[in-house]
């Protein structure tokens, strides 16, 4: 069993995006610039915009955070949205998730410019992606598809199972795999709660996805002899044994699965630093379209 290093692996790819990035400043004499917007006080959406932040001052770019409390109207988000649509500074805008319940999610993505949108969620994003055309990948998918890459773990001919078919994750997910050409190829099935016979589906995966957001779902005995497992999960369970209180846990029962297979990631540590560097890889691909 070998272990994906997805923290060592998004150490490396930003190298290669700061050189890039060094490049972008010389030619344009301007940063690459990532906008940020934060609604509410969740403890997970802010580490996360944190990181987000300190990822983009490490292969120098530039990014903002526009910060409001979760009483703010739909108007109010709307318009600030729209005016860092319209600021020719900014390349890349994502308004984290989730949102307070009285926000429509779908309405204020929908909002974002496109060619702005660095998540990959606007449905002109998501259609041309589908479509195999040039579009903003969703970063989660495509910072798995580059731990998939960064292995070279084969996926032309193998079957892939994926639990989980949100918007975020499962659903593009199963596109990027199955489209034509290198780092695709894959004879994808997508499961969910419906799903019957969940355990003997699994079993046939040669890459194993789990993205449904409970903790320790997937089991050894759903898992085959060597398959890759991608645990792409991540909650907070009570551990009265940790400081804290609690401890990140993966969909994926590590201990017990980890044994049968031939690769797998952990968590923390796995696909999570990965999804950031899709971000600075998109606002890099955005500054350029903007530039052009």
């Amino acid at each position: 069993m070998k272990l994906i290093d997805g923290k060592q692996t998004a150490q490396d790819l930003k190298k290669d995006i700061a050189v890039e990035v060094a490049d972008f400043i010389r030619q344009y004499g301007r940063r690459p610039h990532l906008a940020a917007v934060l609604v509410g006080e969740d403890p997970a959406s802010q580490t996360y915009v944190r990181n987000k932040e300190k990822d983009c001052k490490e292969v120098g770019m530039d990014s903002s955070l526009y910060k409001f409390p979760d009483t703010i109207t739909r108007e109010e988000l709307i318009s600030c949205v729209q005016t860092i649509n319209d600021d020719p500074e900014i390349d890349g805008l994502i308004v984290q998730l989730p949102l307070p319940d009285h926000l429509d999610a779908q309405e204020i993505i929908e909002t974002i410019d496109p060619s702005k949108d660095v998540d990959g969620f606007h449905p002109v994003n998501v259609g041309r992606m589908v479509l195999g055309l040039p579009s903003f990948v969703s970063a989660t998918p495509a910072g798995i598809a580059d731990l998939l890459e960064y292995y070279k773990i084969p996926t032309q001919g193998k079957e892939c199972v994926i639990i989980g078919r949100s918007n975020i994750v499962g659903k593009p997910l199963a596109n990027l795999l199955s489209q034509k050409g290198p780092g695709g190829d894959c004879t994808v099935t997508l499961c969910h709660s419906r799903t019957k016979e969940l355990d003997k589906i699994c079993r046939r995966a040669d890459i194993l996805i789990a993205a449904l957001g409970r903790p320790g779902f997937l089991k050894a005995n759903m898992v085959k002899e060597g398959a890759v497992v991608i645990d792409v999960g991540i909650s907070r369970v009570e551990d009265k044994n940790t400081k804290s209180g609690f401890r990140l846990a993966g969909d994926v029962d590590f201990e017990q699965v980890a044994p049968r297979c031939s690769y797998i990631t952990p968590v923390p540590g796995g696909v999570g630093p990965m999804t950031r560097v899709s971000l600075l890889k998109n606002t890099l691909k955005a500054a350029l379209k903007h530039i052009k």
